[in-house]
């Protein structure tokens, strides 16, 4: 059944599935003081035409936080393997017949300090989550003052509670300024990324999304959006660095990520991608990605898991 309020959920909670109220961690801990935790977001669609909901990538996600654990010098590496049944198992304890997101973490507890390296905990929370408006309508979006952190101060590529306050800055102020989402620049003055999702513009026909070494999040949907322009647009795509002043005079451009899906960009600071309307190429692509994630095409990749 559908629920309706968080409180009414269940949560995976080192080895448990207790009360939405009762997963507390306390305030001391290193997961609170100094953000010591690491995370995913996995997406688990419903569809009501065959009424299974199909969970994407969930594998990849996992290999994604074993090694943002390892990076984080945790004394202990909850595995894939660890997470895969009680993740299943938290869909269908909670019912849910709707589109969801799922959020596994593993966090340092106890009372150590900064440095402290366990003892770790994990959680599982899945809440309802549907398309946001802005995948529809498209965004117009602030290119931030502030920067992407570089690599040898918070590795972007670490899927890391703390990396966030990053970013944070950026969608704060671009709120602040009358915007729907920000996007950031590297220290290099390269386009790197926005808070929570990568980009793709597209110019002179050809998508183009920043390569993996200009700060962004290795993200699991840009890899799959690569694919699929291949495959079913027939669009190779080039992953290189992107100057700021490339993206005035793209055609078109869209964000992507696990909760941003596909989402159209119409305007940077201002001024209209192509005519400020959603383009011909984002929408074929989202037609692909949503066939492919609801279960509607095939899934030569094996990417989709049935519940």
């Amino acid at each position: 059944m559908a629920k309706t309020s968080y409180e009414d959920l269940l949560v995976y909670f080192n080895g448990d599935f207790v009360p939405w109220a009762e997963a507390t961690i306390h305030v001391y801990s290193p997961a609170v003081k100094y953000g010591a935790g690491v995370f995913e977001g996995i997406r688990g669609y419903w569809s009501d035409a065959d009424e299974h909901m199909h969970l994407f990538r969930v594998a990849d996600h996992l290999r994604r936080l074993e090694y943002s654990q390892k990076m984080m010098r945790f004394d202990r590496i909850v595995t894939a393997d660890e997470f895969t049944a009680p993740l299943q198992e938290l869909i269908r304890r909670n019912g849910f017949r709707e589109s969801v997101h799922i959020r596994p973490t593993v966090y340092v507890d106890g009372t150590g300090e900064s440095a402290a390296q366990g003892p770790v905990g994990v959680f599982i929370v899945a809440i309802p989550r549907g398309t946001p408006k802005h995948v529809h309508k498209g965004c117009r979006v602030q290119v931030s003052s502030w920067q992407r952190s570089p690599d040898l101060a918070m590795p972007s590529r670490v899927k890391a509670n703390a990396n966030y306050n990053n970013s944070r800055f950026a969608a704060i102020q671009a709120k602040v300024d009358g915007y729907d989402a920000a996007l950031m620049l590297n220290a290099r003055g390269q386009v790197s990324e926005g808070p929570g999702m990568c980009i793709f513009m597209v110019r002179g026909g050809v998508p183009t999304t920043p390569s993996v070494t200009s700060n962004i999040l290795e993200s699991i949907t840009r890899a799959t959006l690569i694919d699929l322009l291949r495959d079913r647009l027939g669009l190779t795509s080039v992953e290189r660095e992107i100057d700021r002043s490339e993206l005035y005079d793209a055609e078109e451009a869209f964000f992507c990520g696990t909760l941003w899906e596909i989402t159209p960009i119409i305007e940077f600071d201002g001024i209209p991608v192509g005519d400020g309307t959603v383009g011909p190429v984002t929408k074929e692509l989202q037609r692909a990605y949503f066939d492919l994630v609801m279960g509607v095409a095939p899934d030569p990749h094996g990417w989709r898991t049935t519940l």
